[in-house]
């Protein structure tokens, strides 16, 4: 948490004006952005030419940017006021749209589902973000040859398992922590397993890892969240 939001989280707590005033303000910014959106989609159905198709397209990528930015603004402001609302949904559904999300980028990566449609009940955009940290880092730090990532669900207890190579036992306890590099010749695990970790203490999901002879496999235990 940095310096100024350390100072503010006791002030957004206490006045409920300045937390409505926040609540009214995220909402506004979502409304032009959405414009944005709209106009573009309805444009690209009156144009043909190439070079203003190619422009429309930038300007949906760049609406999405911004999208993007606004729900992380939006969930981490609501996270230090801890005005987090919790809802259902199912298990199946979130892994089918976190796999969707790393088609471009997993390239020759394959990707492997056993996940029932098991209803949960927590914080659904941080669970999202949670399960997106898994896949990235699974498929980031995967073998060069026929990569592996393979997601399951059994006995209340998710699991992502890439190939690889095996975490050092002596690293298991630090894994989660920011910044943390195995190899610092190589791209570190960064900020995405501290925010898994972070989420997973919150929410009393208990996370292990189990160091395999081909790889790693991260167990999520869901049963305080079913």
């Amino acid at each position: 948490m940095s310096f100024s939001i350390s100072i503010l989280k006791p002030l957004f707590k206490s006045d409920e004006k300045l937390q409505q005033s926040i609540k009214e303000t995220i909402h506004e910014l979502n409304i032009p952005v959405s414009t944005i959106k709209m106009n573009a989609q309805l444009l690209q159905k009156t144009i043909s030419d190439e070079k203003s198709l190619k422009r429309l397209d930038r300007i949906n990528q760049a609406s999405n940017n911004l999208l993007k930015l606004y729900e992380n603004m939006e969930y981490n402001i609501k996270k230090q006021i801890d005005k987090i609302d919790k809802q259902e949904f199912y298990l199946d559904e979130i892994i089918a749209i976190s796999c969707e999300k790393f088609d471009d980028i997993k390239k020759n990566t394959i990707i492997t589902t056993n996940v029932p449609s098991i209803k949960l009940f927590t914080d659904l955009n941080g669970f999202e973000k949670t399960i997106d940290n898994l896949i990235s880092n699974a498929i980031k730090h995967n073998i060069k040859e026929n990569p592996l990532v393979n997601i399951e669900y059994k006995n209340g207890i998710l699991s992502v398992y890439n190939t690889g190579e095996k975490i050092d036992t002596k690293n298991l306890f630090i894994v989660f922590d920011k910044y943390f590099q195995e190899d610092t010749s190589k791209d570190g695990f960064g900020l995405g397993l501290a925010m898994v970790k972070e989420f997973c203490d919150k929410n009393k999901i208990t996370i292990n890892i189990d160091t395999l002879e081909n790889g790693n496999s991260f167990n999520l235990n869901l049963k305080n969240i079913l």
